[in-house]
């Protein structure tokens, strides 16, 4: 949960100053679509080496692999604000906090919210995959301990486990949707 809601923390803010500075995002844009095309399973053992086990490399994990769908719904959802709302909000003398407040904000939530409900899935894949690697314990090792003595049974139950859990996020995630962005018309 903690790496999840640092990549909402960090990823909806980072993706509205990305759409609205243009010349931050041409400095940054490759950098972070480099970032995103990496697969992030191949930097759990790297993370291992540089930060170890525990709670902290699992967190980072998870953020790693649930910041980019927050970040690049964000932008595309504030570059896809038409430019005459921002003509009209600048004609009633709105400042630079009331533009974000009642256009850039509102107008973007919807993407946003999209994008949390990706980095949902991704996040709980990065969670099963941490756990792979850092973990002593938890659903992904006993996968992995299942694998290794063949009990099917074991790790089916644990597979199973997963998906509901995963079934339970996406409804969580569709209910926040519906619920921050029902109003623009753009949710189930």
């Amino acid at each position: 949960v903690t790496g999840l809601l640092l990549a909402i923390a960090v990823g909806a803010p980072l993706g509205l100053l990305l759409a609205r500075l243009p010349r931050l995002r041409v400095a940054f844009e490759d950098y972070i679509m480099m970032l995103y095309a990496t697969p992030m399973v191949a930097l759990i053992p790297f993370i291992l080496s540089l930060l170890g086990f525990g709670f902290t490399p699992k967190a980072l994990v998870v953020f790693l692999f649930a910041v980019f769908p927050v970040l690049y719904n964000t932008v595309e959802g504030a570059r896809s604000i038409r430019p005459e709302l921002v003509e009209v909000a600048r004609a009633f003398r709105s400042n630079e906090w009331e533009l974000w407040r009642d256009v850039m904000i509102p107008y973007t939530l919807p993407f946003t919210m999209t994008g949390i409900r990706q980095a949902i899935a991704r996040g709980l894949v990065g969670m099963v995959a941490a756990e792979f690697f850092l973990s002593p314990s938890g659903l992904g090792q006993m996968i992995m301990m299942g694998s290794q003595n063949f009990d099917t049974a074991g790790m089916l139950a644990a597979i199973l486990v997963i998906v509901l859990i995963g079934v339970a996020l996406m409804d969580f995630g569709r209910y926040l949707e519906n619920r921050f962005a029902a109003w623009r018309g753009y949710t189930r």
